[in-house]
């Protein structure tokens, strides 16, 4: 699968933001089909940053979402900003 088809759109809310800034996560919403596997491996390398772990979960309108903690080297806010969502 292509790394760019996997995701689809960061997500950016109160709750996603206090993650960001509090447990050095963020939340991406992926394609339905990856693995937990796959959207490692994407994430490490488009943003040239190290995962620590992945959570998925499939929300009420049909749509997955991946929270990802990062490790304490980077910074998920320095990763938010490259994304444009501040």
């Amino acid at each position: 699968m292509d790394a760019y088809k996997i995701v689809i759109k960061p997500l950016i809310s109160e709750k996603d933001f206090e993650l960001i800034e509090k447990e050095n996560k963020l939340v991406i919403l992926v394609d339905r089909q990856a693995t937990k596997h796959q959207i490692k491996h994407t994430i490490e390398k488009l943003y040239n940053v190290q995962v620590v772990k992945i959570n998925t979960l499939i929300t009420p309108q049909g749509q997955k979402k991946a929270y990802v903690r990062l490790s304490e080297f980077d910074d998920a806010a320095d990763i938010a900003s490259k994304m444009g969502l501040f």
